[in-house]
């Protein structure tokens, strides 16, 4: 008996001769090594026995846990030996024998080594019992031929090889024909073939018929029993069962790593072409596809079904003119696909005839499918969760393979139910992100209004990471004197609960803000608000009002980051300083309003935290970066945002920003002061006559005679109702000159107007119905004082006529 020298890889001749003819049943390890030494194939055998994990070892230099020392080093000669550690090198199995075999692989396609391995010890341990010397047994090489059942051990092959396409196994499979078939070496003239031994357990009542070699088990195996399968016939049926569990089971790990419904199915086709199939057809009910609900009803001739992917190993664009992905289309009773559809089971169809393709291809207008389909073998198997049938895969071979066969159904059947449930998952997730986003959605403002002295742009991104709805908001709402408030809020969390809270607090906002309600005061009420609605959520805002003919700034901070102030006058960036407050919903808190006095021109820029924080950065960094990007000129507003955005975008890697963004920029063009007059009105009826002189007079100096009968008519009616509502003290009366025509009127009356429907025999409640009529918007509002109501007028455009301007001024 002739053993390997231990630790010394051996150089064999494939071409000596071999005597024994029994196979040598092992569990076997297969590992593939790269052309760059490193793991790129790694059996559950090869875990087991050299104690990594397949994530562990893939992409891990070869030589730092299997014997491929000098392998590359001697091209186109395999090569074994024996390999042994005592558990001082750090490896998780600790000590081990182990044999191994390894082939260079030089063609182009995979190229590498492939290294066959295993366990000694069980090996040296049935000698030992057998009376023989230790280490007697050796890993040595070939020629198949050599023993008998040659083309038996030439088929078997690729089992070698688990977890491999067909290809990439018939690749191995040929090279290590060419170089030599792996044996145990018993003597110098004693080998037996190495068949793998997958421990595949036995049905009860079902043995093989075959004695291993001594060397592969440590006792005797009984005989068949009567009526059973036994020898070759049994060994192929559970290599063909197991060939099947490692292929369902390779297919759930590449499945359903996204709640990405288009992801999710490009996964399921890549995953059975072409192992399983040459190609793959997916189809899906029309709900699936929009991201509805739960289809309902079982589907029928008139059920849409869209085409959402196809997998393929012919030539590159064969099927693209004739099925593209994107097309919708029903299918008609008489096919196979409407009988998978509708009973929810596999059908399989192990060739279409001339007849079924010809039927088939009649729902092809124009296009001739017959090539692609006639005389192939197909196999339809449902996309089915919860009893309901949601889609179907079209699963064809080449005429030139095996045709689907009944374990091939039960295989089918059994994949679809995987990708089934994978496919409801991300159906659902879909679901609920659609949800979410039209929630979402219509909470956020359409348009900015148009206000006086301040222009606004704004952005709103959101998050890329799961649950990516989220309660970030903005708005801009006009309040009575021109004044313009600024908001942007953040609630704190993700999802549907997020956005639902960030919708009552806008509008809690607005109500408040249009109560001309103090910003520090708008913030302990909003605090309150939250307190009440118990759902123990905290948010951040920041509210500021913009008073365009003061030129200031009244800012209120509840736990938000701050805003940036860009001065016109020499293009200088600064973080206002303010009193940063508690989050919303944290309860008896203070709150501070500051003044910040800005110029014409000026810019605010206010933004929720998912713009500036960038994982595993400080937040002071992204609040510089914030600074320095606002500071850099732009060419519009909305240029000036974008700008922004990839500024800060590009500081971080992409995926890093996991939030929603809320981007406000508002630039503070201001009012000059012959733009605005005011005039301060005793509480008496005979004002209103005053009040037409006035207006009449102003809008004579300002050029705008083509409005002054309407203007005048409209501050008529406010005046009127202003002083007869007022209880004590004056009435104030505002122009203001702009894009358009501000007519306001304030007084002490606590009562807003109301809009009435009066009749003909009314003696009043006329007045705002002649508003709202000539106005192109009105309104009204409280103050600290009692009440304000506005109305507007357009102002006429360069080039039209006195008498068209004066139509559509009325």
């Amino acid at each position: 008996m002739v053993a390997a020298e231990p630790e010394i890889p051996q150089q064999r001749d494939p071409a000596l001769p071999g005597t024994r003819t029994v196979s040598g049943r092992v569990p076997l390890a297969v590992a593939v090594a790269d052309l760059t030494g490193r793991i790129s194939h790694w059996s559950r055998g090869a875990g087991r026995l050299f104690g990594f994990r397949r994530e562990e070892a893939l992409g891990r230099a070869a030589a730092e846990i299997v014997p491929v020392t000098g392998v590359l080093d001697t091209p186109g000669y395999p090569t074994a030996g024996r390999f042994r550690t005592h558990g001082e090198d750090g490896r998780p199995r600790g000590s081990s024998d182990i044999l191994w075999w390894a082939y260079p692989l030089t063609g182009p396609d995979p190229g590498g080594v492939l290294v066959l391995a295993t366990d000694a010890a069980p090996l040296r341990a049935a000698e030992d019992t057998a009376g023989a010397p230790g280490d007697t047994i050796g890993a040595g090489f070939a020629r198949h031929t050599d023993f008998a059942h040659a083309e038996e051990l030439a088929r078997g092959l690729p089992e070698i090889m688990p977890g491999m396409s067909p290809g990439e196994s018939g690749i191995v499979a040929a090279r290590v024909l060419a170089l030599g078939y792996p044996v145990l070496e018993l003597s110098r003239h004693a080998r037996v073939p190495v068949t793998p031994d997958w421990g595949t357990p036995r049905r009860a009542g079902r043995r093989t018929g075959r004695r291993a070699h001594p060397g592969a088990a440590a006792r005797p195996e009984a005989g068949p029993q009567a009526g059973t399968p036994s020898g070759p016939e049994a060994d192929l049926e559970y290599a063909a069962v197991r060939e099947r569990l490692e292929f369902l089971n390779e297919v759930s790990s590449r499945i359903g790593s996204s709640l990405d419904l288009g992801r999710t199915i490009e996964e399921v086709s890549k995953a059975v072409v072409p192992r399983f199939t040459d190609v793959a057809g997916t189809y899906l009910r029309e709900q699936v596809v929009a991201g509805e609900g739960f289809p309902g009803g079982p589907p029928d001739t008139s059920t849409l079904w869209h085409r959402v992917a196809v997998e393929h190993t012919d030539e590159p664009g064969r099927w693209d003119d004739v099925v593209p992905v994107g097309e919708s289309m029903t299918f008609p009773a008489h096919t196979p696909f409407f009988q998978c559809m509708t009973s929810g089971e596999p059908v399989l169809v192990p060739r279409v005839t001339e007849e079924m393709g010809n039927a088939i291809a009649a729902q092809f207008d124009k296009r001739d499918i017959r090539p692609l389909i006639n005389h192939r073998s197909m196999l339809v198997v449902p996309l089915k969760a919860r009893q309901v049938v949601l889609g179907f895969m079209i699963l064809l071979r080449h005429r030139e393979r095996v045709e689907f066969h009944d374990m091939d159904r039960v295989t089918g059947a059994e994949l679809a139910a995987r990708a089934g449930l994978v496919l409801d998952n991300a159906r659902m997730y879909t679901h609920q992100e659609n949800v979410a986003d039209t929630l979402q959605d219509s909470m956020l403002p359409r348009s900015a209004p148009r206000t006086a002295g301040c222009d606004t742009a704004t952005r709103y991104l959101p998050g890329t990471s799961l649950g990516r709805v989220g309660g970030d908001w903005f708005d801009t709402i006009r309040l009575p004197g021109c004044r313009t408030a600024l908001v942007v809020g953040d609630v704190m969390g993700h999802g549907l609960n997020s956005a639902a809270m960030m919708g009552q607090l806008r509008t809690a906002v607005q109500t408040m803000a249009a109560l001309d309600t103090e910003p520090a005061q708008l913030l302990r009420s909003l605090d309150d608000l939250a307190q009440r609605l118990g759902d123990h959520y905290l948010a951040t805002c920041l509210y500021a009002v913009y008073d365009p003919v003061r030129g200031e700034l009244r800012i209120a901070n509840a736990g938000h980051i701050p805003p940036v102030l860009v001065r016109a006058a020499d293009g200088r960036s600064e973080l206002l300083d303010l009193p940063s407050g508690a989050p919303i919903g944290v309860g008896r808190v203070a709150f501070t309003s500051v003044t910040v006095p800005v110029s014409p021109g000026d810019r605010l820029v206010m933004c929720t935290d998912g713009l500036i924080e960038v994982r595993g950065q400080d937040i002071g960094t992204g609040l510089a970066a914030l600074c320095e990007s606002a500071a850099h000129p732009a060419a519009s507003m909305d240029d000036a945002c974008d700008s922004i955005i990839r500024t800060l975008a590009a500081a971080g890697t992409p995926g890093d920003r996991r939030d929603d963004v809320a981007l406000l920029m508002a630039r503070l063009s201001g009012i000059a002061p012959e733009d605005a007059a005011q005039w301060r009105l005793a509480a008496a009826p005979e004002e209103a006559g005053r009040a037409r002189r006035l207006v009449r007079e102003q809008l004579r100096r300002w050029g705008l005679a083509a409005v002054a009968d309407t203007a005048v008519l409209l501050v008529s009616e406010l005046v009127t109702n202003a002083v007869r509502h007022a209880r004590t003290g004056s009435v104030e009366l505002r122009l203001v000159r702009s894009d358009a025509l501000l007519c306001e009127v304030a007084d002490d009356g606590h009562d807003l107007p109301v809009l009435l429907d009066a009749r003909e025999t009314d003696e009043a409640g006329r007045g705002l119905t002649v508003v709202s009529r000539l106005a192109s918007g009105w309104g009204s509002s409280r103050t600290d004082r009692g009440k304000a109501v506005w109305c507007e007028l357009p102002l006429p455009r360069p080039g039209r006529s006195g008498a068209a301007r004066a139509r559509g001024a009325g």
